[in-house]
């Protein structure tokens, strides 16, 4: 049976055929149809004859997944429950550390999170935090669902209280069991089950059940589980290493990471990083974010002031019309350039907050993501991989890396292929379109 992998977005839904092998057979694409949204998903399906095949689904329509983390204290609790989100596909949107007070409450709510992630404590250790922030989540107007993902110790009372007040609560393993050791596994897992199972129902995106059936993952999960994906690729390969990705969209710029191979600073952090993370910058984009850009790009020295002044008009005028699409070279060029810097700067920050940990072997494969790299031509992608390259904090990381473009958008496919347990044919995907 052929499988229909579909990613439902704000902006478009994306749809791949392929074959049980992993065979691309081919893809198409709609505007996503809100308040409605089955309605881009049966113009996709039908324009790949695609009725009858099993169907894959993620989205990220609505905003995708806001997360805030409370956690003990910054450094040891709060720090492992951002690493644990990092791996899972969230946007986080707050972080808070110790007991709430008043004001912790206002940040948090001001926030507007869909899910709230509650930890404290290594297991036998510390509790009073746990129970006090547990408490006052209850007794205060937070209703985005709680996973608790703190110490054992005080997981039974914390739970009765939120409940008690109402709150929806789903209680899993410490992500932090113990000192320097990181668990992620249950908490990544409730993280997604809240958000299929209470938050996605809830994005006005449908009037019925079906669409919330359909959905297995958030988009950006199924990204990450598709980068793993081809990370282990790229290890059995001639050429392997870490896998860095970067996606320049209209609002946001993300960068995944993943290594498959064991870090030679592994044990020398206080709690060690996830094999896979995934990094969002709100303030970097091609039409909503683009002012973002400029401003990061002049902080951080990447142009000079007379490019700053020429490029000011033009993100301003992008940000104001976010449905633009340039008709000639010159406003193709600034785009370009926009996405260039946006992509400097985003790999930056993922660096810094991952260390520069990419494993032994350092970066195999660069990944350009995002409509303003797939539309481009060889001649302007080949300009922008130099830039990488040519950055002074970049170019070690980038060096030895082989740099490609996602054309065909087949890492969410290839995520919900491994999440659905067609791991061989997710890997002939990959293989075929991005490692081959």
């Amino acid at each position: 049976m052929a499988i229909l992998c579909l990613d439902v977005g704000s902006t478009w839904t994306k749809a791949a055929l392929l074959g049980p092998d992993g065979a691309l057979l081919g893809t198409a694409q709609h505007p996503t149809t809100p308040p409605e949204v089955l309605t881009g998903i049966d113009a996709v399906t039908a324009a790949l004859d695609a009725a009858g095949a099993e169907v894959l689904a993620c989205s990220s329509a609505g905003g995708g997944l806001r997360l805030a983390v409370v956690g003990q204290e910054r450094l040891v609790s709060a720090e492992a429950a951002y690493r644990v989100a990092l791996s899972a596909g969230a946007k986080i949107v707050h972080v808070a550390a110790g007991e709430l007070d008043g004001a912790g409450i206002r940040a948090l709510r001001a926030s507007t999170p869909d899910v709230l992630l509650l930890v404290g404590g290594t297991d036998g250790g510390e509790t009073r935090v746990l129970a006090h922030n547990a408490r006052r989540v209850a007794a205060n107007r937070l209703r985005a669902p709680v996973v608790l993902a703190g110490n054992q110790d005080v997981r039974a009372e914390a739970t009765d209280t939120l409940i008690a007040a109402g709150r929806t609560v789903i209680a899993t393993g410490n992500v932090l069991p113990d000192v320097g050791e990181l668990a992620p596994g249950p908490a990544r897992a409730a993280i997604r089950e809240m958000f299929l199972t209470h938050v996605i129902g809830g994005k006005g995106l449908s009037r019925g059940p079906r669409f919330r059936r359909l959905v297995r993952a958030v988009t950006p999960d199924a990204v990450l589980r598709g980068v793993a994906e081809l990370a282990a690729v790229l290890a059995d390969s001639e050429s392997p290493g870490a896998v860095l990705v970067v996606d320049v969209g209209g609002a946001t710029t993300d960068v995944y990471s993943a290594v498959s191979t064991v870090d030679e600073l592994a044990g020398r952090s206080t709690v060690e990083l996830p094999p896979d993370r995934r990094t969002v910058e709100g303030d970097l984009g091609m039409r909503w974010s683009a002012p973002g850009v400029l401003a990061e790009a002049t902080a951080e020295r990447l142009i000079e002031p007379a490019e700053a002044a020429e490029l000011a008009p033009k993100v301003e005028f992008r940000a104001g019309s976010v449905d633009w699409v340039p008709t000639d070279a010159a406003e193709t060029a600034v785009d370009s350039r926009i996405a260039e810097l946006a992509a400097v700067i985003a790999l930056r920050r993922h660096l810094r907050l991952v260390a520069g940990r990419l494993g032994p072997q350092g970066v195999g494969l660069l990944v350009l993501s995002g409509g303003v790299f797939r539309h481009a031509g060889p001649e302007r992608v080949a300009a922008t991989v130099a830039a990488l390259r040519a950055d002074p904090v970049l170019r070690p990381v980038l060096r030895n890396a082989r740099a490609v473009v996602d054309q065909r958008y087949v890492l969410a496919p290839a995520g919900l292929l491994a999440e659905a347990g067609h791991t061989a044919a997710a890997r002939t995907l990959l293989t075929s379109t991005l490692a081959g």
